[in-house]
């Protein structure tokens, strides 16, 4: 009887030792997280609402959807996912999410979807998109962001669905809109849209994009006043043709302003004051403003006319050095062309002097004969 026990506390411990082996081979990434739930064969971790601060850590590495919407988490650091490199849905909408690194979906070349609405994020760096390769949703939708950079849009090539709406757009970058080629849904309601003449690249891009077959919610100005609440798309052209004008009128103040730091540049000015473009327009309004500003931009003439002296006089050289040229290149085609004249006179000279002679034989030849036969 005491052997049985014997034998069987030994079955019972070797048993509790498996175990406990067991238990220390196995991973810890191959568990779910606290407080989520895992479908092993979906392959869906779902962590909805759990008050989460980070992203959670021992993620089984086949995860291929990570829910992670309704939490807390404030930002998302470098390589965040790295546990989980076949993930192809990821949801971090309605979050406090205010900062994202460059680096943060590194490793994830294979997600699909990505959200990351209902956050306070201010600004998406570049580099964001570039490790993903296959990006076909992305949802941007209610936050604090008032541009994208134009490199972003090379990694949106393959969007289909692209969420802006509620944010504090003003306008959207020409590269960025060229990029989008694969675009099918776009939404931008509900942002401070200013209509001037910086939105008429997005208004052309529309009326192709809907032409194409695209869908879009719509682009309501909220600036200037007389064009706030419209729609950008059914405003006229027309109300865009000052925009010419405007262009070329900064384009000519812009060329003013850098003349006048060109004459002024190495002259510090009493008052430390600095020009800008408009403040030129408003000097030609007033004689009175405008003719103390003036006088002190009329000293380095002399400078200028050095220049132009040593310009008129650089110029000239080359233009003699030219002439010269041209000169001494026609005397060469004048006597070229007069030896060879000379060459073919004596030429044919010599061809008919041979030929009196040949001619002068053959009559020699001729009477011979006749000679013979008569005598």
């Amino acid at each position: 009887m005491k052997v049985s026990l014997k034998g069987i506390c030994q079955t019972e411990l070797t048993a509790v030792a498996v175990c406990i082996l067991l238990c220390l081979l196995v991973p810890p990434s191959l568990s779910c997280p606290k407080g989520c739930l895992c479908d092993g064969r979906t392959k869906v971790v779902d962590c909805r609402g759990r008050g989460l601060y980070d992203i959670p850590r021992h993620l089984q590495p086949d995860t291929l959807e990570l829910h992670l919407q309704d939490n807390r988490i404030r930002g998302l650091g470098s390589m965040a996912f790295r546990d989980t490199p076949l993930l192809r849905v990821l949801d971090l909408s309605n979050n406090s999410i205010t900062s994202v690194s460059p680096s943060t979906l590194l490793g994830l070349r294979g997600l699909h979807r990505l959200s990351l609405a209902n956050n306070g994020l201010r600004e998406l760096d570049r580099r964001l998109l570039g490790p993903v390769r296959s990006l076909s949703h992305f949802d941007l939708s209610n936050n604090s962001l008032s541009g994208l950079p134009g490199a972003l849009g090379e990694s949106m090539r393959n969007l289909t669905q692209l969420g802006l709406a509620h944010n504090r757009l003003q306008r959207l970058d020409k590269p960025l809109l060229d990029n989008l080629e694969g675009l099918v849904h776009l939404t931008l309601r509900g942002n401070p849209w200013r209509c001037d003449c910086q939105l008429i690249g997005l208004k052309l891009w529309l009326e192709t994009f809907l032409f194409k077959g695209g869908v879009v919610d719509e682009v309501s100005c909220a600036q200037p006043e007389d064009m706030k609440d419209k729609d950008l798309q059914m405003i006229p052209y027309q109300l865009f043709h000052a925009c010419m004008t405007t262009s070329y009128n900064y384009l000519f103040a812009n060329i003013h302003h850098l003349e006048s730091e060109r004459s002024t540049r190495g002259h510090t000015h009493g008052n430390g004051h600095q020009h800008s473009p408009m403040g030129i327009g408003e000097g030609f309004g007033g004689a009175g403003a405008g003719l103390p500003e003036c006088e002190p931009k009329q000293r380095p003439r002399p400078v200028n006319l050095r220049h132009a002296i040593a310009t008129v006089i650089v110029t000239g050289v080359v233009c003699g050095i030219v002439l010269m040229m041209m000169l001494a290149a026609a005397v060469y085609g004048c006597a070229y062309a007069a030896l060879m004249a000379k060459y073919q006179r004596e030429l044919k000279k010599s061809e008919e002097s041979k030929g009196e002679r040949g001619g002068d034989h053959t009559k020699a030849a001729e009477k011979e004969p006749l000679e013979n036969a008569i005598a």
